[in-house]
């Protein structure tokens, strides 16, 4: 099947928001990464998200290049030849594109999907992220109403953050945030209903403790209850179609619970990058550990192609990874939903 087209994502979005579900949106890195993605999402017959990093595209267009907007393109174009042989549909999207990378990444990649709709050809992706949540409110909210305007003209989705997901990924270092910051108010979440609302439908990233990378049970406090309230908020002050798409970021080392929890609430898509990258290289040790003779050629010996091909360790990677995306659709209940199997 084809990648989702703008009404079908925002039909796959509406499906999870009112039966309390999520899907599992993944990051990806290359050619090898997707097709683990692409593979269990079709096993669990779920719809699905696909995500690029700026540092993913960057490190997809080779260390020489170092294009992260170029990057994506490559890696959004396998995603749409891929998935024409799945049967579920997938979204692509952007993540955390911060304020400096707008005019090497974002920029680049809506002007890319605005050529392409010119000559009749699909978008190239169904959604992007801004990140501007270490910015203050007020510029914030302001470059997110710029962009949103330039999605929702290319009928793309913007998703857009506001309070700070603690912790670290892609060189961008929160470990030490204030613990303010962590939380998202009832206050911010309704000024984004007000102001982001009228222009078109956009995905929030609302903060409730949420740590990027794994961390130690007791370390982190998570308050899915800030998201009930947030909404409630939002409800009482501009009505029920203003209740947000929530996203759950950081949920790496999360408990079951409090997944489950925020689905109540409205998280409608949740990030997966840190257990997925752990699940693919756990594969690659364990053939590299367990075949170390076989690997390399020592002692005079020449070793053995069967085991060194880097297709033989990448098929076990992909096999780990899409295990472990498996057990996240079973976590976020998405598995059995897509709208092809209706």
């Amino acid at each position: 099947m084809p990648v989702a087209n703008f009404e079908q994502y925002c039909a796959m979005l509406d499906k999870a928001h009112k039966n309390q579900y999520a899907f599992p949106a993944i990051n990806i890195t290359s050619t090898s990464t997707i097709n683990a993605t692409l593979e269990a999402f079709a096993k669990k017959k779920s719809d699905g998200i696909i995500q690029v990093s700026t540092g993913g595209g960057q490190f997809a267009s080779g260390q020489a290049v170092k294009d992260m907007a170029l990057g994506a393109i490559s890696l959004a174009q396998h995603v749409h030849l891929m998935a024409e042989k799945y049967n579920v549909l997938i979204a692509l999207h952007t993540d955390h594109c911060h304020p400096q990378y707008i005019d090497s990444f974002l920029n680049p990649l809506i002007e890319e999907t605005k050529k392409r709709r010119a000559i009749g050809l699909p978008n190239l992706f169904n959604s992007h992220m801004f990140d501007g949540s270490e910015l203050p409110l007020k510029e914030n909210i302001r470059l997110s109403k710029e962009l949103h305007k330039k999605c929702v003209e290319q009928q793309i989705i913007l998703e857009v953050e506001t309070g700070v997901v603690g912790g670290e990924e892609d060189g961008v270092n929160n470990e030490g945030a204030d613990k303010d910051k962590l939380y998202t108010t009832p206050e911010e979440m309704v000024q984004m209903a007000r102001e982001l609302g009228p222009i078109g439908r956009f995905m929030y990233a609302a903060t409730f403790g949420n740590v990027h990378g794994v961390y130690k049970p007791g370390n982190v406090k998570l308050k899915p209850e800030i998201l009930k309230i947030g909404q409630e908020a939002v409800i009482k002050e501009l009505g029920e179609k203003a209740r947000h798409w929530l996203v759950f970021h950081g949920g790496s080392g999360s408990e079951l619970s409090e997944i489950h929890e925020t689905l109540n609430y409205g998280v409608i898509k949740m990030n997966v990058d840190t257990d997925t990258q752990y699940a693919y290289s756990r594969a690659v040790v364990d053939h590299m550990l367990k075949n170390y003779d076989q690997m390399l050629k020592i002692d005079g010996e020449v070793g053995n192609k069967k085991f060194y091909d880097p297709r033989t360790w990448m098929k076990a990677a992909e096999k780990s990874m899409t295990e472990r995306i498996c057990q996240s659709i079973d976590d976020l209940k998405s598995g059995g939903r897509s709208l092809l199997h209706e």
